[in-house]
């Protein structure tokens, strides 16, 4: 009975979606295997969002740009979604967000050969630490105005300073990192490693901006297609077509 009634709410907002169905401009960075515009359907991200906003009755155009710009154009109306985002306080304020759809795992990297002892937040205050301008990573973390934070505009750059002894950490969602250190990053992957300790575990997210007329109602069938996506193995499948493993 729960099933069949989570079927026949999704068909009724299926069926109002229809009747205001509308081009979504998703807005995201580089950030594979997640978001990539040189990966089958611009990434795993991308395409669970992209097949969810599709069942919701609207067509999803793809645009990616640098974060920052990702960021601004929600907030200016140029784009009417971001693909993947964690939860902010302040990004609430300007968007509206969806039940989480992914989990990532952030990890620290160091180079190898070099002695850090990360137990907790207090030890993190004797590194040097690339971060993404503009990223949110963990709201204690972001806020913590104690830490010797580097801002860089993209995970290479902090990896590559990482590398050549500019900083003494950097970090990012494991598959991501990986993703990177597989590809154009090669060259200095057995320069760096992981630390085991995990800074957070946060929930991906889109983030429609609240100046859309029908937020809310977006961020509602989003959701229940979603849900119906992982029931009838939709969701499965996609991360199987990027060979990654579904939770």
């Amino acid at each position: 009975m729960r099933r069949r009634c989570g079927f026949a709410l999704f068909a009724l907002l299926l069926a109002c979606a229809g009747a205001h169905a509308e081009t979504l401009r998703m807005a995201a960075d580089v950030w594979p295997p997640f978001t990539d515009a040189r990966l089958p359907g611009n990434g795993l991200a991308a395409e669970l969002v992209s097949t969810a906003l599709k069942r919701a009755g609207h067509r999803a155009e793809y645009v990616e740009v640098p974060w920052a710009r990702v960021l601004r154009g929600v907030q200016v109306g140029e784009y009417d979604l971001v693909v993947s985002a964690w939860y902010s306080e302040e990004r609430a304020r300007f968007g509206q967000f969806s039940q989480p759809y992914l989990t990532n795992r952030v990890l620290f990297l160091k180079r190898k050969g070099t002695v850090v002892d990360y137990q907790g937040p207090e030890d993190l205050k004797r590194y040097s630490i690339a971060v993404v301008r503009g990223y949110s990573y963990l709201p204690s973390f972001d806020a913590d105005t104690t830490l010797n934070k580097v801002p860089v505009m993209g995970f290479p750059m902090g990896a590559r300073m990482l590398a050549a002894g500019r900083v003494q950490l950097t970090l990012e969602d494991e598959l991501v990192a990986r993703s990177y250190l597989n590809r154009e990053l090669s060259g200095i992957r057995e320069q760096l490693e992981f630390l085991p300790r995990p800074l957070s575990e946060n929930g991906l997210h889109i983030l429609v901006r609240r100046s859309h007329p029908r937020h809310r109602q977006l961020v509602e069938a989003f959701d229940q297609a979603m849900q119906t996506m992982r029931e009838d193995g939709t969701y499965q499948a996609i991360f199987a077509r990027h060979g990654l493993p579904s939770p």
